[in-house]
């Protein structure tokens, strides 16, 4: 078989393959495009010696039209991944550009190698921002807004009893707790944090030796907003959120012990 012909092949086996991961999980197409080659990218498959695809191969692997292509590699442009110059061609960018502010970025960078390190920035962020937001969701949040924080809570309480998923009732309570701020900033970083909880949470229950959050220590917090108490709301955040910063940064340092354990599941 010719060379050319046996390229072509493999192409387009490629482009079937490609396209079958991506309407399997039901994304736009473009969209999906975006997640196959940004988690590429981060996870270091594209190097000196394996430089990105050019547009013709790109829209071979996946079977896309040229415009399609050109609407991802935008979009991963402006996630920081690419930068692209005429007659230059695209290249992936120094990890230093990547907007870490993206969810997807987030996301794609917890996915690969894991980081104790990443994860305490994260968390300390979370320090600066949700305990300011639940200090202000205890004076702006209105009757929805605190419906949404007593029906997160509901959920992890069920999920104690086996009836709703831990995790995602555990991010609905932060997810409420942003939006219920009433500022739209904090609302903003709701996509964020939950990328980033998806995996945090899991890590310190598994620190802690637990299968579930402290439904009690956020319960503390709810009861702050519900009755008006934004110092109190404040507080009970902090404590929840650092001791989740405590127990990163102990497994980061190699100093996890039975101590801390016990200290966290006390609480």
């Amino acid at each position: 078989m010719a060379p050319s012909s046996a390229k072509k092949r493999l192409g387009n086996a490629e482009g079937r393959d490609a396209r079958k991961i991506l309407s399997g999980h039901g994304q736009n197409f473009t969209y999906g495009i975006v997640q196959d080659l940004g988690a590429a990218i981060v996870t270091g498959k594209y190097t000196k010696g394996n430089p990105f695809p050019v547009e013709a191969d790109l829209c071979a692997q996946y079977g896309a039209s040229r415009s399609i292509v050109r609407e991802a590699v935008k979009m991963l442009t402006a996630k920081g991944l690419l930068s692209a110059r005429p007659r230059q061609g695209t290249w992936v960018q120094a990890e230093s550009s990547w907007n870490l502010l993206d969810p997807d970025v987030l996301r794609w960078l917890l996915e690969r190698k894991f980081s104790p390190a990443l994860l305490v920035e994260f968390t300390q962020i979370r320090l600066a921002v949700e305990p300011a937001a639940a200090a202000l969701s205890a004076t702006e949040a209105g009757p929805a807004e605190k419906v949404a924080i007593q029906k997160a809570i509901q959920r992890m309480i069920a999920a104690e009893n086996g009836d709703d998923e831990p995790l995602d009732s555990d991010i609905a309570f932060h997810v409420a707790v942003l939006h219920a701020s009433g500022n739209r900033f904090y609302a903003q970083l709701s996509e964020l944090i939950e990328s980033a909880l998806r995996f945090s949470i899991k890590l310190t229950n598994r620190y802690k030796g637990v299968r579930l959050a402290s439904v009690a220590d956020h319960k503390k917090v709810s009861d702050a907003i519900l009755a008006n108490r934004p110092r109190e709301a404040s507080e009970a955040m902090r404590n929840l959120i650092q001791e989740a910063l405590d127990l990163i940064k102990s497994e980061q340092a190699g100093t996890f012990d039975a101590d801390i354990r016990a200290r966290a599941r006390a609480r």
